[in-house]
């Protein structure tokens, strides 16, 4: 595995830094405060190339590999772009655009993807439901075939882009197999279809400025060609996109530890107490050598899934939950020292080290949570 970075791809990540640190990281605090999505910056995303970075250059996109996609990321969470707004653009292009890239059909990805590259629609993807979170093959939404289209009943939790998306992947049930993880398949569903709606915006902790809600379909008729993919291999479809939740998804949280990193050092330097700098002293040493020893372990673990996937090798179940359980946990402590090393500035808004954390607490429970990782390494032996 060779993690060095090409000069094109050092020149990439300084180029996304000075554009993220300009264009949205000025209105960074207060979309977090105000809980609103920032879609000027969506809009600016999009004409930097971010939003379609992977996407085949002839549908709009960049044609990046996938470590390119995660440098791109880390550098948006290392400049201070909230977690809310990188979760939103990552649901947009991953969750949502990238499952019709792998699976659509050539009608389906020339009607939605250049328009997702080009942020003129957002995406989300509908796939946990009130009983079915980290049991994910639980779901009861249905799609029963009725002549040429699919009637949807059911509803979707947690939602990221739930309330704003003018598309959304879907998961429903579409046969009683005995083994519950088949039987379900995938639809392409637009806003304004007749018995699709999304919920009130929900009111979070973290990850203010990203929008989530449910989702309810009520004899919700989707045309036959809306299916994405093969009727019943759905599961398999939601699995793979699970390995970006565990690569580029990840880059953000990696990156916002690195923000903090520099924010302690920074403050370290300036605070001074009992006549010397605070860097000075041993225990605040401790706390910012801890952060960076994170910092090191998680950037190996990310990158390798994502040059797994750029050399077409499929990601091993116990890389994949190894990589998000760290990430998820261990990522927790390094806010919470940048919040000790700021003291009280740290608890106070001014000093955005508070809001790390709090968008910080999303890793260990989105995207299967840490039990569930655990679960799944435990399997292994």
């Amino acid at each position: 595995m060779d993690f060095f970075l090409t000069e094109e791809q050092q020149l990439y990540r300084r180029q996304v830094m000075e554009f993220a640190s300009r264009e949205i990281v000025p209105r960074v605090r207060a979309h977090d405060l105000e809980g609103k999505f920032d879609l000027e910056s969506f809009k600016k995303m999009a004409d930097f190339g971010l939003l379609g970075l992977h996407f085949p250059e002839e549908l709009g996109g960049g044609g990046s590999d996938v470590v390119t996609a995660v440098v791109a990321s880390e550098a948006l969470g290392e400049a201070g772009v909230d977690g809310g707004f990188t979760m939103s653009c990552g649901a947009h292009t991953y969750l949502c655009g990238d499952t019709i890239l792998r699976h659509g059909t050539e009608a389906q990805k020339k009607r939605y993807i250049p328009r997702l590259a080009s942020g003129e629609i957002v995406g989300c993807m509908g796939l946990t439901e009130p009983n079915a979170g980290s049991d994910v093959a639980a779901l009861s939404t249905k799609a029963v075939k009725k002549g040429g289209a699919y009637v949807l009943n059911g509803s979707k939790m947690f939602i990221t882009n739930g309330p704003i998306a003018d598309v959304a992947v879907v998961y429903a049930r579409t046969s009683p197999e005995p083994e519950r993880h088949l039987g379900i398949s995938a639809f392409i569903v637009e806003k304004g279809t007749k018995g699709f709606s999304p919920g009130p915006k929900l009111d979070k902790l973290g990850m203010r400025s990203s929008f989530t809600s449910a989702l309810f379909f009520e004899d919700c008729e989707i045309p036959q060609e809306n299916l994405l993919g093969v009727e019943g291999m759905g599961f398999l479809m939601a699995m793979e996109t699970v390995e970006w939740d565990r690569s580029v998804f990840m880059a953000p949280f990696l990156g916002g530890m690195k923000d903090a990193l520099d924010r302690c050092c920074r403050y370290g330097k300036e605070r001074v107490q009992f006549g010397r700098p605070i860097c000075e002293f041993q225990a605040v040493k401790h706390r910012i050598a801890d952060i960076r020893i994170v910092i090191e372990a998680a950037r190996a673990l990310v990158y390798n899934i994502a040059w797994c996937k750029d050399q077409g090798r499929p990601v091993n179940h116990l890389e994949a939950a190894v990589t998000k359980l760290f990430v998820g946990d261990w990522g927790l402590k390094p806010s919470f020292d940048a919040i000790m090393v700021h003291g009280g500035y740290g608890y106070c808004h001014d000093y955005d080290v508070e809001r790390i954390f709090r968008d910080n607490c999303l890793a260990p429970i989105g995207g299967g949570t840490s039990d569930i990782q655990k679960t799944i390494i435990s399997k292994m032996f």
